[in-house]
């Protein structure tokens, strides 16, 4: 059976507003653990009004309050802006919060205009790639997945608190070989990032297998690999509710990122030219997209052909409905899910009393 995780990024839908969003993210991951999803993560952007998660940390809190059993993490930390010090003491905290069932999942991008590295503090004149990979063998010693720092360190000796038992899984998330090799030297999992580059990633996938060795990031390799999922029940509900996420990556590609996933009938009525469908018919390769039939075969295939652990699919449509039908529909094909309610699990309504 298909193992299935999902990835949800608090889009920002039109008429809607980020409050709204980030209650539906939370209100998503209890209707995921209920449909037998194994994994929920969340994402990091900067200064896209399009895309409400800012900050992992907070929501996974917030998420993990929400769930019980369902594993919750960061797809991912943009590792560059921060202290490792400071990820290792938030995700050790969470960890004390919910322990067995956390994921720390690292980026190395900016997540939004170069602007905003300038406003996180990131060092401009340091070595990016050398500066990356210690940043993530420091990571390790503070959350106990690798070796103590050495002697001559100048950090060497500090603990990152609180003291907890066990350590989250680490994944580095990437669309290139070089980070495929990164986190085969680190010992990381690795998520590939189809649904931002999807071209050539069953070799960046092979490779990460060929070249693994156990490092301070974990000991054993695993793959997942992320891709855009639209699945309704027919081809041609797909195809509608598809437009929407059509749109709303081709407005990316064009470098706007400030506008909400567009409506369906804005979707349609859109003035596309034929350069513009040529960019459409291009990033179709990020998705797959059917109703349940052609994704009943088109997924399996699309796993195996990485030779996947896991897949995470992000289902972005132009409203919580449609994007809720999308995970149900999956759940009903790969995992026997079940949207029944269950006690203590809240819905896209609201969180307690938060509306």
């Amino acid at each position: 059976m298909l193992k299935l995780g999902i990835l949800d990024q608090s889009p920002v839908w039109t008429g809607g507003d980020a409050a709204r969003s980030l209650r539906s993210t939370i209100g998503l991951a209890g209707l995921a653990e209920r449909l037998g999803y194994s994994r929920f993560w969340v994402s990091e952007h900067h200064s896209a009004a399009g895309l409400a998660g800012s900050s992992p940390e907070v929501l996974l809190a917030a998420i993990g309050a929400h769930t019980s059993r369902i594993r919750i993490g960061s797809g991912g930390v943009l590792l560059p802006h921060y202290s490792p010090y400071k990820v290792a003491e938030n995700f050790k905290v969470l960890q004390a919060l919910y322990p067995g069932r956390l994921d720390l999942g690292i980026g190395r991008a900016p997540g939004g205009m170069p602007i905003v590295s300038r406003a996180m503090g990131r060092e401009s004149g340091k070595d990016k790639e050398e500066g990356f990979a210690q940043s993530l063998r420091e990571l390790g010693a503070y959350i106990g997945s690798g070796p103590p720092l050495e002697a001559g360190h100048p950090l060497a000796g500090l603990a990152a608190m609180p003291e907890v038992s066990g350590v989250p899984e680490v994944w580095l998330l990437g669309s290139s070989l070089h980070s495929a090799q990164v986190a085969s030297e680190m010992g990381a999992g690795f998520a590939f990032a189809h649904f931002i580059n999807g071209r050539g990633g069953q070799e960046v996938v092979r490779e990460y297998r060929r070249r693994y060795r156990p490092g301070p990031l974990g000991g054993v390799p695993r793959v997942a690999v992320c891709v855009f999922v639209v699945c309704m029940d027919t081809d041609a509900a797909a195809e509608r509710e598809a437009a929407a996420l059509d749109l709303r990556l081709l407005q990316g590609d064009k470098g706007d990122y400030g506008k909400p996933v567009p409506g369906r009938e804005e979707a349609l009525r859109y003035p596309y030219s034929a350069q513009d469908r040529a960019r459409i018919a291009a990033n179709r390769s990020r998705m797959v997209v059917g109703g349940t039939a052609r994704v009943s075969r088109a997924l399996p295939a699309f796993a195996q052909s990485y030779g996947a652990d896991e897949v995470i699919v992000n289902c972005m449509t132009a409203d919580p409905d449609s994007r809720d039908r999308c995970y149900k529909l999956l759940a009903r094909l790969f995992l026997n899910g079940d949207a029944r309610p269950r006690g203590g699990v809240i819905g896209n309504g609201g969180i307690g009393g938060l509306r």
